[in-house]
């Protein structure tokens, strides 16, 4: 089955749009005082489990290959969630959102060291306005921004999400995106449950399980098996940068959410970046053609 780059790039954007209703549960998560590392095992356990019942056949051809492929894929997936997980307990949530999306702007300079592909010109120009969005809707410009060692770990998870980008659209295009799915929940599941059991034992029996499981739960069902499956075919049909400017948006619809939910007052800040993502992802989809 091909995609066309247009509906590939519909795929991305309702994946950031699940992910950004996400945030609502990862909070409430935490708020039950689960930690990053068991988060993550309950939830990839939860996509690998249904990604197996609903893609076993294909499950059962998986390479060699398509099992090398999964395994790092997923621990790419992996570090950058542990990373954001510890940056977030010593940074401010604004920092954190803020420079967790200035991997939209290392995807294009990856993408050249490692392929030799120069992004187009365009692709600079909406890296820049969506950035700008990006500091009003954290309120960076607001609130100041002052380095933590948080910021440091922060950064480094932007880097692995913008490597998780590109291999997803440069070496997973000749791989089975349901064998790889399910790869990706049973590796975030596996290394989860190990970091969870050596580094965060000691906090089980602080956790509210009623109050905190079924929203990791919810969180497995739709932003990993239904988001993460929808990035995985998406990107097998359109380009990394395009790809990093759609899902950079997560931000803003988390934000949206929080606000229709009642979570937060809807602001000035919120309008503006929101508009200036939306005007970097429209010049993403313009194709200026010289003449």
């Amino acid at each position: 089955m091909r995609v066309t780059k247009t509906r590939a790039n519909l795929m991305l954007l309702l994946a950031a749009i699940i992910w950004g209703a996400g945030y609502i549960f990862s909070k409430m998560a935490t708020n039950a005082h689960m930690q990053a590392g068991l988060i993550n095992a309950i939830r990839g356990f939860v996509y690998a489990g249904l990604a197996f019942i609903f893609f076993h056949k294909a499950i059962f051809k998986m390479t060699g290959v398509d099992f090398r492929i999964g395994l790092t894929a997923g621990f790419i997936n992996f570090l950058g969630y542990q990373f954001q997980t510890w940056g977030l307990k010593s940074t401010t949530p604004s920092n954190n959102a803020f420079l967790t999306a200035i991997y939209v702007v290392m995807i294009p300079f990856i993408v050249w060291v490692l392929f030799h592909r120069r992004p187009e010109l365009k692709s600079y120009v909406a890296i820049l306005i969506a950035m700008v969005g990006m500091m009003f809707l954290t309120n960076v410009l607001q609130h100041g921004f002052t380095l933590h060692i948080g910021d440091l770990l922060t950064i480094i998870s932007a880097f692995f999400y913008a490597l998780q980008i590109v291999y997803f659209s440069m070496r997973t295009t000749s791989t089975s995106p349901l064998s790889l799915s399910f790869m990706l929940g049973l590796t975030q599941g596996t290394f989860g449950l190990i970091w969870s059991l050596l580094f965060e034992h000691a906090t089980y029996g602080v956790i509210n399980w009623q109050a905190g499981l079924w929203p990791v739960i919810v969180l497995g069902i739709l932003s990993s098996f239904g988001a993460q499956t929808l990035q995985i075919v998406g990107q097998r049909y359109t380009d990394p940068v395009p790809a990093g400017v759609i899902l950079m948006t997560e931000s803003m619809f988390g934000s949206i959410f929080s606000v229709v939910l009642g979570f937060e007052p809807f602001t000035s800040n919120l309008l503006i970046g929101g508009s200036l993502i939306i005007v970097a992802l429209l010049i993403m989809q313009l194709n200026f053609k010289q003449h």
